[in-house]
């Protein structure tokens, strides 16, 4: 038996259970051996309704309601049945052949449930669960997997995440024979000895033993510091490799002079700030080298990204016709922005006519929608709406010297002649491979600016961005209020809309967050309690705020259905708008100063912090009021670090600190298991991690010294962040 054998070829499965190992992605021994415990000991992890999965078994708090007795449908079964509510949701119980529970428990009676989770027919139900009456109901959902109790004495059983068809039980007796078989003979150490010894990490087949079968606490925290080092190494390699190699590439030298940029810079009706004048620096000094940049541009919303943006562009497009580099007698030099929605790329189309107008330069738009050209044939100070393969003619011929757009923008039928600078703007998944899709034919490289208002800890910034230089937009525009947060608890919400209202009759504009778009059905066990779009922008309109116009927007409308609404609130004609959380984060509406978001607690602080930023376009105050569900003491003191913090990053830090990093949004497509993100928590080890990557690869690009390591390097997948 080998680590790269199949487990269908060692072990006798069902159906089932090879449906539920392809679920969980392990395909080899090496997998099964690699799939950790998520903890030890018999006790389940509590939760919350919400975020409840099938295949797992959960400790839940909440009020039981609709108790009564009936029959299976099928096999005429008698069973007790309920429904259990807490501030996230609710979920159907069962309890086959046991219909006394019914008369055991009244209707309104707090409990816990602990029990396996179900799924039939796309809703989460649990069967047979234990049942116990509690006073009051905790609030201490997400444990981290380093800060469970874990006594030093134990000889626990270790808790698999499990699916349908394979349980925690069939993991751990799997890896026991794996064990027996003397497989671990067989495993072959990734990580450099003298790596090991330097920061005290077991090898890897005392690593394997400890974390499944660990005699002591010691032992198993032991073994997933190593693993959760392990990971984070192997990113970091392969993040370097993916720089360097783009370094090797030949790119657009293009150098501007100073004069130029202040002329240019006097279009803006405002002076930027000193973090805005070293980015637009250290983009400049950039594109003078003779490799393409890779930066990645983080900044709060409203902290001037866009300028930074439209400056360097500016650079990019009037960069002198010839050069001496790899990229020698080129021609007028060309930009692509990539917008994430196309209500935000038809708003940076129009904001750049403003930039470039009095410049003889052409700009395009691209969307699935349509295209656009400015200037106008007709009217050189409008723009005008063009075919697509007339577009798409004059990109190809480098007479659009900008062309901004939707993920349109990397289509095969996109062709530059000369594209220099690619503007990536909240596209985290824009990984380099996509980045080298745009290149010429010639493998002339562009230069590559993400950019970013997501505020992530640097710890999580170092680790998925490792092939990215990193610029921080630290500060605000002169002038600049900050926002005045309010926690708002479900008794206080008259006492707030009071507030918005006074905000209406000054003139001001609002906007309303929901996290769903349709209203749940009530009756729906397993669907989850939260505000929807549609509902609540018709009770706004009819109970609270009748006076005024109130409008909902959503990812379900059409893409022109969603411009008008926009246009008509940018104007003016929109009150109220009430939208997801996801709809058009950049969208400029300085008269918008007042923001209410409705169930706060199932957002993370960050991106609250990012909801918020919506407001700060102008010089009026600005007004958050953060709408909660719950009373639980512990989700009010984490909103309120809302109120205290000077800036997104300290949030995201903070949230990574007391949430943990299941807080943090996207984490699934970033392609860093849970033991991983785990460790991103820990700056030293990540850091210790970057710093042995930089060095091998230095040494030793194509890792021939390193064997081991570079078949696990080849296993990987490329990494983005979305």
């Amino acid at each position: 038996m080998q680590p790269t054998d199949k487990i269908t070829n060692i072990f006798r499965l069902s159906d089932y259970q090879k449906k539920a190992l392809k679920k969980l992605g392990l395909e080899t021994i090496m997998d099964l051996l690699y799939h950790f415990p998520v903890r030890y000991g018999e006790q389940s992890e509590t939760k919350n309704i919400q975020n409840l999965k099938a295949g797992e078994k959960a400790e839940i708090f909440g009020e039981i309601k609709k108790l009564k007795t009936s029959k299976a449908y099928r096999k005429k079964i008698p069973m007790a049945e309920g429904v259990l509510e807490d501030h996230s949701g609710k979920i159907k119980i069962v309890w086959f052949n046991q219909p006394y529970i019914a008369k055991m428990y009244q209707n309104g009676s707090l409990v816990k449930i602990e029990g396996k989770v179900t799924e039939r027919k796309g809703v989460l139900y649990i069967g047979n669960p234990d049942i116990k009456t509690v006073n009051e109901i905790p609030d201490k959902a997400g444990e981290s997997l380093f800060e469970g109790e874990i006594k030093d004495d134990f000889l626990a059983l270790p808790v698999y995440p499990e699916s349908r068809g394979v349980t925690s039980r069939w993991f751990y007796h799997s890896v026991k024979r794996l064990f027996s078989k003397k497989i671990l003979e067989k495993v072959r150490e990734p990580i450099p000895e003298e790596i090991l010894k330097k920061y005290n990490l077991p090898g890897l087949k005392t690593a394997l033993v400890w974390v499944h079968s660990p005699k002591k606490k010691a032992d198993a925290l032991s073994a997933r510091k190593r693993f959760a080092f392990e990971e984070i190494f192997l990113i970091q390699i392969q993040k370097q490799k993916d720089k360097k190699l783009y370094q090797k590439q030949p790119s657009f030298k293009i150098e501007i002079g100073d004069g130029e940029i202040k002329n240019f810079d006097k279009k803006f009706p405002f002076t930027p700030t000193k973090a805005q004048d070293k980015a637009v620096e250290t983009i400049l000094k950039d594109f003078k080298k003779d490799y393409a940049m890779s930066r990645l541009l983080e900044g709060d919303v409203g902290s001037g990204k866009t300028y930074v943006a439209a400056v360097t562009s500016y650079a990019a497009i009037t960069a002198p016709l010839q050069n001496k580099t790899g990229a020698a007698n080129f021609g007028p030099l060309q930009t692509a922005y990539m917008a994430p929605t196309e209500i935000l790329a038809n708003q940076l189309f129009e904001s750049f006519i403003e930039y470039f107008r009095d410049i003889k330069v052409q700009v395009g738009l691209i969307t699935s929608s349509g295209c656009k050209k400015f200037p106008s044939k007709v009217n050189s100070e409008k723009w005008t709406k063009i075919s697509r393969a007339q577009l798409l003619k004059w990109v190809s011929g480098g007479e659009i010297s900008i062309l901004i757009g939707t993920h349109s923008l990397i289509q095969k039928t996109v062709n530059f002649k000369n594209l220099a600078y690619v503007i990536i703007d909240e596209q985290h998944r824009f990984g380099t491979n996509q980045r080298r899709m745009l290149a010429r034919k010639d493998k002339i490289l562009p230069h590559f600016l993400s950019m970013t208002a997501t505020p992530i800890p640097r710890t999580l910034a170092l680790t998925i961005y490792g092939d990215l230089d990193l610029t921080l937009l630290d500060e605000m525009p002169e002038g600049r209020k900050q926002v005045m947060t309010e926690i708002v608890s479900p008794d206080d919400r008259e006492k707030a809309y009071k507030k918005v209202g006074e905000n209406l009759k000054e003139g001001r504009q609002v906007y309303v967050i929901c996290p769903r778009i349709d209203e749940p059905d009530p009756e729906k066990v397993g669907a989850v309690i939260a505000k929807s779009v549609k509902a609540e922008s018709k009770r706004l309109k009819k109970e609270v705020f009748p006076e005024y116009v109130v409008e909902p927007l959503h990812g379900k409308m059409k893409p022109h259905e969603k411009e008008e609404i926009m246009k008509r609130f940018e104007h003016g004609e929109i009150n109220i708008l009430v939208s997801t959380s996801v709809v058009e984060v950049g969208v400029n509406i300085p008269n918008a100063t007042t923001i209410i978001i409705e169930g706060a607690e199932r957002f993370g602080l960050a991106g609250l912090h990012q909801l918020r930023g919506r407001i700060l376009r102008s010089n009026h105050q600005p007004y958050a009021f953060i709408f909660s569900n719950t009373k639980a003491e512990k989700t009010i003191k984490r909103l309120s670090a809302l109120k205290k913090a000077k800036n997104g990053f300290e949030l995201a830090e903070y949230d990574l600190k007391f949430r943990g990093p299941g807080s943090l949004s996207g984490r699934k497509q970033w392609g860093i298991t849970d033991l991983g993100m785990e460790a991103i928590r820990n700056i030293k080890l990540v850091e210790a991690a970057r710093k042995e990557a930089e060095m091998i690869t230095e040494k030793d690009f194509e890792l021939k010294n390193f064997p081991e390591l570079r078949e696990q390097i080849n296993k990987r997948t490329e990494i983005h962040f979305e």
